[in-house]
């Protein structure tokens, strides 16, 4: 999954506009980040991408940046 797909994939999860987020946002900044949308982003990560994320590690990532981290996304890809 790229860089690209995995801040669509939380847009989509979090009713954004089309990209609205960079990769540096906090979670708890953002419009409707709670446990459902946690859950519907790990669900959507799973059919998309299917990578499997454990929801006590995406309940402690505090930015956008550390979720894109759960997903092997490079941090030079991150940073492009």
């Amino acid at each position: 999954m790229t860089r690209h797909e995995a801040l669509q994939l939380l847009e989509q999860t979090l009713e954004m506009e089309p990209c609205t987020l960079v990769g540096n946002e906090r979670l708890r900044d953002l419009p409707g980040w709670d446990s459902m949308s946690t859950l519907a982003f790990i669900s959507l990560v799973d059919k998309k991408a299917r990578t499997p994320l454990s929801g006590a590690r995406v309940a402690r990532c505090k930015t956008v940046a550390e979720l894109l981290e759960l997903l092997g996304i490079p941090p030079a890809e991150r940073a492009a």
